[in-house]
């Protein structure tokens, strides 16, 4: 049987591009998530490894799906075909138990794991970049102004918590927080 592994690295993408692509190239059934690559709790790729047997192919779009670090993709991929499970990945073919096959794993899995490295290292120059400019502040931006917190502040003075938030629209655990912040 031929099964798919779909996964992205946040809730706001999407799988889809990837489910299309492994249907068409034959899986028979796809499991998909959306969590990091680097989180060694992956559920549905520990499912999916449960339930491959000797002689099912495990497919994948790239190997960054399948593995983040390259000695996490070589114990991986290792096992499994030490279990004859034949590994397809779509944008290199397919990884045999042989010396090239075993050369050509290592090459790209420590491409894959390059290329995450670049992207931490990039995100972080981004950010250094950002803190250098004036008026710049780490962090979600406020949901309410000053004069809005104060305001919410006051009303405590006469209701509860529960009936600041319902007036406000300010959750209750921002107004403990503010107030806590306020006493110290």
């Amino acid at each position: 049987m031929n099964y798919g592994y779909a996964r992205v690295s946040g809730l706001g993408q999407d799988l889809d591009i990837q489910i299309e692509q492994l249907k068409a190239a034959g899986a028979d059934k796809v499991y998909s998530e959306k969590i990091t690559g680097t989180h060694k709790d992956r559920p549905e790729l520990q499912r999916l490894l449960a339930d491959l047997k000797r002689g099912d192919t495990l497919m994948v779009t790239k190997l960054d799906r399948f593995a983040r670090t390259a000695v996490d993709g070589m114990t991986m991929v290792k096992e499994l075909l030490g279990r004859g499970v034949r590994i397809q990945i779509l944008n290199m073919g397919l990884l045999e138990d042989t010396p090239i096959g075993r050369a050509m794993l290592a090459v790209f899995a420590a491409m894959a794991e390059f290329e995450r490295d670049m992207i931490v290292e990039r995100t972080q120059e981004g950010k250094a970049v950002a803190r250098l400019k004036e008026g710049f502040t780490e962090g979600r931006p406020k949901s309410y102004t000053a004069k809005q917190l104060n305001h919410a502040m006051e009303l405590l003075g006469d209701n509860s918590y529960n009936q600041v938030a319902a007036m406000t629209g300010i959750s209750k655990s921002t107004l403990i927080r503010e107030m806590n912040k306020r006493k110290a």
